[in-house]
C-alpha cells in the first residue's frame, strides 16, 4: 500500500526566542516493511544545522531556531509504500545491542501493576502467544482516553489511573516485557485510520524481540500487530528516545503547540 503523509508542527511563543534547538525524528527509513518513495522536511523559523544516525538507527534532524522568532513551523510530508509482514518488523539493525532494551526507563518501571500483568501471562504456552495476551490484558484493563496523561507519565501511572493514549499503553508494554525477558522498544510513526484523515497526533505502538522471528510489534491501542497501514519512523527505549520533536528553547516564554497530520492511501505502492 502507498501512504501519504503530510505531518506539519507550529509552536508558537510568547517573547521572541534567544535561542533554540531542537532535534527531528520525522524521517522514515528503508526498512522490511517499508520503503519510502519520497519524503522532504522543511522550517518555517529555523534553519537545518546537520543530520545523523543515533545509536538506535534514527535519522536525526538538528535544527536551531531563528533569533527574535515568535513562530517555528516544522512540516514533515512524503510518500511511503509498506507491506504486511503479521508484525514482524524487521532485523536487529543499529549499533544498540539487544540486552540493551531490556533496561528500565523513568517511564517504564517496574511495580506492582506492570508485575501483575506479567503474572497473568507468564504461563501462556509460547513467546507469540504469550506477549499478545499481555497486549490483550492491557487493553482491557487499561482504557484509551485522552488527557488523562502527558508526555511524562509512566506505565505505572497509567495503570494506577486505568487509562492512557497509545503511548501509554506502549509503555506498560514495554515494561512488562522486559520484565518477562524480552527485549522491547517503543516505536513511533503513523497509521491510516479508516474513515478519517486528519488525526491529531503520530501514533506509537511497542515491539518486543522474539528469537526466530525478530522484532515484533503491538499496537496495544488497537489490539493488532502492525499492518500495512504502518509506517515506522523512529524507536529507542521509550517515548522520550523516539519523540518526533524534542529540544530547548531560551527566552520564549510560555509555549503552544499545534499539530496538523494527514495520513491517507495513494496511488502506487503494493495493494
Amino acid at each position: 500500500m502507498r501512504l501519504n503523509i503530510s505531518h506539519t508542527t507550529t509552536y508558537r511563543y510568547a517573547s521572541p526566542v534567544r535561542y533554540g534547538l531542537q532535534e527531528l525524528r520525522l524521517r522514515p527509513r528503508d526498512e522490511t516493511t517499508q520503503t519510502v518513495v519520497g519524503w522532504e522536511i522543511t522550517v518555517d523559523g529555523g534553519a537545518h544545522e546537520l543530520s545523523f544516525d543515533d545509536h538506535y538507527g534514527n535519522r536525526v534532524e538538528l535544527v536551531s531556531l531563528t533569533p527574535g522568532a515568535t513562530e517555528t513551523t516544522i512540516t514533515a510530508r512524503g510518500e511511503v509504500d509498506t507491506l504486511d509482514t503479521a508484525g514482524v518488523a524487521t532485523k536487529h539493525l543499529g549499533h544498540t545491542a539487544l540486552w540493551f532494551y531490556l533496561r528500565a526507563t523513568e517511564r517504564t518501571v517496574v511495580g506492582k501493576g506492570v508485575r501483575r500483568f506479567c503474572d497473568l501471562v507468564r504461563d501462556e504456552s509460547d513467546d507469540v502467544n504469550r506477549l499478545h495476551s499481555l497486549s490483550s490484558r492491557i487493553r482491557d484493563d487499561v482504557a484509551y482516553r485522552p488527557g488523562e496523561s502527558d508526555v511524562a507519565s509512566s506505565a505505572e501511572d497509567a495503570i494506577d489511573a486505568g487509562a492512557g493514549v497509545c503511548q501509554d499503553h506502549a509503555h506498560i508494554f514495554i515494561a512488562a516485557a522486559r520484565n518477562l525477558g524480552y527485549s522491547a522498544r517503543y516505536v513511533s510513526g503513523y497509521l491510516l485510520l479508516a474513515n478519517t484523515v486528519e488525526q491529531d497526533a503520530s501514533h506509537a505502538w511497542a515491539e518486543a524481540w522474539i528469537d526466530g522471528l525478530g522484532w515484533v510489534g503491538f499496537d496495544v491501542s488497537n489490539g493488532i500487530s502492525p499492518d500495512d497501514r504502518y509506517v515506522r519512523v523512529a524507536t529507542g527505549l521509550d517515548y522520550r528516545a523516539a519523540a518526533p520533536i524534542r529540544g530547548v528553547t531560551y527566552g520564549a516564554g510560555e509555549e503552544t503547540l499545534e499539530v496538523e497530520l494527514q495520513v491517507q492511501a495513494g496511488s502506487g505502492g503494493q495493494q
